[in-house]
């Protein structure tokens, strides 16, 4: 059989496997391929729902899938571990050994796998653009790990910080300034940075400031939610969401103040310490709590594999066909790979969207590759963006190509239509019937839980 290897279960390569398991794998009528799935985790939890889980508000355990039962439920096979390198005269894949995280011990040697056609989709990880203690003082949220990381010290912080005694700091009053008037109130004694303006970091901070209200309801601090816990978030562009419409970028700043995030732009970060950042324009800002989200790149291992080609973000450039550009048995989507999008002159982007219509795209592809037929090429539709802010409210922009124009939208026809999208992520994975059974159970789940994680 024709052996397909996909590498990396995230939002684009564990719908490809699923379909492809479905289609010409194992269980289905006519096997006529063998699919493997290689990852380094044992689960898949939808990577922009990260942010909720280092809020506190998703507990990702409930949302987590096993790769081992996805693979018995759609016929294709897991291997756990890490891709160490590729040598493509041999056509072969190096997976490395899997570690035992508490007892530091192998439980699985490093393997050599052989391939026809290997699908690389590893994603992406966070860009810290070798700016001074970045990586090791500020906190990502590219893992489950890392999320569960942050929540953990959000909480220790505050329940820390209710001891600490008020410290007052003078403001000038904007309209006596002349006269030399300030306003004196008191410092919040919880600091949270978020460094870098985009979808994460706009949706991180509004869940925080709901996090916080929800921790002190429940008595895990005595602080003052909106006044004692400052969430300051920096851009070092000149406005936030800098990838959508002006208009988008304005009417969620606007929903932030109102949530009593303050929005800080031309901001750029030059040096993080444990306790404060330093600016381009010399200013030093306090940070109990600072969070990296200010851009990605390709993991280092795409530029090791046999001679593949990388851009400088450490992307592998691909064809229209979404094949590398040296090899045509090795096809990259998603985050990690460089894909033209010629009508806007300039790469696909990295959004879950762009995995969904590539995974798509190859399930048609390698159906052509089978039969011996030419290979379609990929075409990217925009089909808009959706920020979240928080349990109530989303803001976004529909693209023309959906409803003959772009058009904002906010409010709560936007969050239901954010929420949708994950619902549409788990019926490609699941089938529709399912997916209600899952929402459903998600649902009456909730209605029994805290609405925060509080341990």
């Amino acid at each position: 059989m024709h052996r397909i290897i996909v590498v990396g279960g995230g939002a684009g390569g564990l719908e490809l496997a699923t379909r492809l398991g479905d289609r010409f794998g194992s269980e289905s009528r006519a096997p006529r391929a063998q699919v493997i799935l290689i990852d380094r985790n044992p689960t898949h939890i939808w990577k922009p729902l990260l942010h909720e889980v280092a809020a506190g508000s998703m507990d990702p355990f409930t949302h987590q899938l096993e790769y081992a039962a996805q693979a018995r439920w759609h016929g294709f096979e897991f291997q756990q571990g890490e891709l160490v390198g590729v040598n493509r005269a041999a056509r072969t894949v190096t997976v490395g050994p899997l570690i035992d995280t508490d007892d530091h011990v192998e439980l699985l040697p490093q393997r050599v796998l052989p391939y026809d056609t290997l699908v690389i989709a590893i994603g992406s990880t966070t860009h810290f653009f070798g700016v001074r203690g970045a990586q090791e003082h500020a906190l990502a949220l590219d893992t489950v790990w890392q999320a569960e990381r942050f929540r953990r010290r959000l909480i220790a912080t505050c329940m820390r910080a209710q001891s600490l005694p008020l410290a007052m700091q003078a403001v000038e009053a904007p309209d006596v300034a002349e006269i030399g008037v300030t306003d004196v109130r008191p410092r919040p004694r919880v600091e949270i940075a978020i460094i870098g303006g985009g979808a994460t970091g706009v949706e991180l901070s509004a869940e925080l400031r709901a996090t916080a209200k929800v921790l002190a309801s429940y008595g895990l601090h005595q602080l003052d939610p909106q006044h004692d816990i400052g969430i300051t978030l920096l851009e070092a562009g000149s406005r936030i969401l800098p990838a959508l419409p002006e208009r988008v970028s304005s009417a969620t700043a606007e929903l932030l103040a109102k949530l009593g995030v303050t929005v800080r732009t031309d901001q750029r970060v030059m040096e993080v310490t444990p306790s404060a950042l330093h600016t381009a324009s010399g200013e030093n800002i306090r940070a109990d709590l600072t969070v990296w989200a200010a851009g990605i790149k390709a993991p280092a291992v795409l530029s090791e594999l046999d001679g593949l080609e990388v851009n400088s973000l450490g992307q592998l450039n691909v064809r229209a066909t979404l094949q590398t550009t040296l090899d045509d048995n090795i096809f990259a989507l998603g985050d990690c790979a460089a894909c033209a999008w010629p009508e806007e002159k300039r790469n696909v982007p990295p959004r879950a969207q762009a995995a969904h219509q590539q995974a798509s795209f190859l399930m048609h592809t390698f159906q052509a590759r089978l039969d011996g037929a030419a290979l379609p090429d990929f075409h990217y539709r925009d089909f808009g963006s959706l920020v979240s802010l928080g349990h109530f409210s989303a803001v976004g922009s529909l693209m023309g190509g959906v409803i003959g124009r772009n058009m904002l939208v906010e409010g709560l026809f936007a969050r239901f239509m954010y929420m949708s999208l994950y619902r549409l992520h788990i019926a490609a994975l699941h089938g529709w019937p399912r997916m209600v059974l899952d929402t459903v159970a998600h649902w009456l789940h909730r209605s029994t839980m805290p609405r925060v994680k509080l341990h």
